[in-house]
């Protein structure tokens, strides 16, 4: 008899442990194991109760033998009834015949206490010396066993649920932080897009943030073409988290980082073995944003080898990881930038042509801060108050300080007008900046950086009046640049700067260009005449 209870209660046990692996559906889980004792043994009845976080109420959250609505009437507070004085004794309890029993509630009526008696079973679920529930069951290994087997093997099974409740719990805290944690992402990404485009008033800031909103639901491939501090990577994101794969991965490479025989292995992967020092298997970044985006900065600088197994890439969708001949094929869409001539690396050999009319379908070029100092300003504010955030103080420039920052070039953009605002924030002694605090570089601007307005007589520098607003002269100065890069031709200005031939001409009648258009394009008439 010994013998035969020891292997139902092994069998029973190896069956309740194959269910570790159904943990995430808790309830379901429970119900299961509570079937496993009815069909192994003799249990007629059986329940599962745990404590509710939010009420502090004692739940039948799984049953075996009772109906929907008789489980959903098992409700009971700590200390109430027999369920009640388990979870709150976080001792077992057994009653030979429960229709005498003054404790037994009989809340769920499942039971007919007229008909013959009825065994009760209940042993505490207790999780780090703390009870979390009752596990109660009607007769379990009949009535020629002696109540102590029962409370024996049921504690052990109730031990085994705790571990259930352990990992689920651990599981729905590790969703929640990272539910938390995407959550942080995406609204860090929203406010970045948000200050992108809300501090960039510039044409050429709303013709960006136009074609960025065309390609992004797309799954055109798409460069990014741009000086070093642009914003780059920031475009990336954004495209991605306008896209249908914003919630899927989104991997960065930087192709200039990384030597030219590891960049090929941390693209595509490698297999164990595959060359000195693949001491294990290794999924490349295509892999890891497989159904999201992969964003390759820097494309200029990767090595001719690589660009040829992309270009495969890009082609076929498939690749094999290095040591493998096994190939793979995964759904990736290609974002890549660079600072460099594309155009002049492809003339010169250093860029395959073929690769980059394939990563070249949806070029979009990301307007140095020089060609939208009408976004300086705003640039300037937004900077001082993040500034202001991180370190505690504010602060903010004089007008000659505005003045010499509109002159400088800014070869770093954005991001070099970003660090100069810190290191202010840093050295200032005062909540006004006066132009003695800034470095002398600002001061020392290359004049063959100057715009050709800038150096011809004709061309003064854009006049400024008290009731002339800063944004007004930036508009003025960027309107002027942009003319005098297309040969002060307005309809290419304008097109350059995503205006219509009617803006562009309101314009130029607000801020009185008229003379200096046509001064120019005399002047420019008289040096073709030269040099026939």
């Amino acid at each position: 008899m010994e013998n035969k209870i020891f292997e139902l209660e092994l069998n029973t046990l190896y069956a309740i442990s194959q269910k570790f692996g159904q943990v995430l559906d808790l309830d379901h889980t429970l119900m299961s194991i509570l079937e496993i004792l009815s069909r192994n043994l003799t249990m007629e009845r059986g329940t599962v109760t745990l404590k509710e976080k939010d009420t502090g109420l004692l739940k039948i959250i799984a049953s075996h033998g009772l109906d929907p609505l008789e489980q959903k009437r098992g409700i009971y507070h700590p200390g109430e009834g027999i369920t009640g004085a388990i979870f709150e004794t976080a001792q077992p309890f057994a009653i030979p015949d429960i229709g005498k029993e003054p404790l037994f509630l009989n809340r769920t009526q499942a039971r007919n206490l007229t008909k013959n008696s009825i065994a009760f079973i209940g042993v505490p679920i207790v999780l780090n010396n703390e009870p979390i529930g009752v596990l109660s069951v009607d007769r379990l290994f009949g009535p020629e066993i002696d109540f102590k087997e029962d409370i024996r093997f049921l504690t052990i099974v109730a031990t085994l649920m705790a571990q259930f409740v352990q990992l689920n719990r651990q599981v729905e805290r590790r969703e929640e932080h990272l539910l938390t944690e995407n959550r942080s992402l995406r609204a860090e990404v929203s406010a970045k897009y948000n200050h992108f485009f809300a501090v960039g008033v510039s044409p050429a800031m709303q013709t960006l943030n136009k074609m960025i909103r065309k390609v992004a639901p797309s799954r055109a491939s798409v460069l990014l073409l741009g000086e070093s501090g642009t914003g780059k990577t920031l475009t990336a994101r954004i495209i991605h988290e306008l896209s249908q794969r914003r919630r899927n991965p989104f991997a960065k490479v930087n192709c200039a980082a990384l030597p030219d025989n590891l960049i090929e292995s941390e693209l595509f992967g490698h297999e164990k073995g595959a060359f000195t020092g693949a001491t294990q298997m290794k999924k490349g970044r295509l892999e890891e944003a497989d159904t999201g985006t992969i964003f390759l900065d820097e494309i200029g600088e990767l090595p001719l080898p690589v660009q040829a197994k992309l270009l495969r890439f890009l082609q076929e969708r498939d690749f094999e990881r290095l040591g493998s001949t096994q190939t793979r094929k995964v759904d990736v869409r290609i974002i890549a930038a660079t600072n460099i001539d594309l155009n002049k690396a492809v003339e010169e050999g250093r860029f395959r042509s073929d690769l980059f009319y394939r990563l070249n379908v949806f070029p979009i070029s990301i307007p140095p801060l020089r060609r939208r100092k009408a976004d300086l300003p705003l640039l300037v504010d937004y900077f001082i108050a993040k500034t202001a955030r991180e370190y505690g103080r504010q602060f903010f420039f004089s007008a000659e300080c505005m003045e010499i920052l509109a002159a400088y070039n800014w070869p770093g953009n954005v991001r070099e007008l970003e660090n100069l605002i810190e290191r202010v924030a840093i050295m200032a002694e005062s909540n006004q900046i006066q132009a003695s605090m800034l470095p002398a570089y600002l001061f020392n601007s290359n004049p063959q950086q100057k715009t050709t307005y800038e150096t011809q007589p004709s061309a003064s520098p854009p006049a400024s009046s008290p009731t002339t607003s800063r944004l007004e002269v930036m508009e003025r100065e960027a309107l002027l640049e942009s003319l005098a890069r297309n040969d002060w031709v307005q309809q290419k200005a304008a097109r350059e700067i995503g205006l219509t031939l009617r803006q562009m001409g309101y314009r130029v009648k607000k801020f009185k260009l008229d003379k200096i258009i046509r001064e120019n394009k005399q002047r420019n008439g008289q040096f073709k005449d030269l040099s026939t």
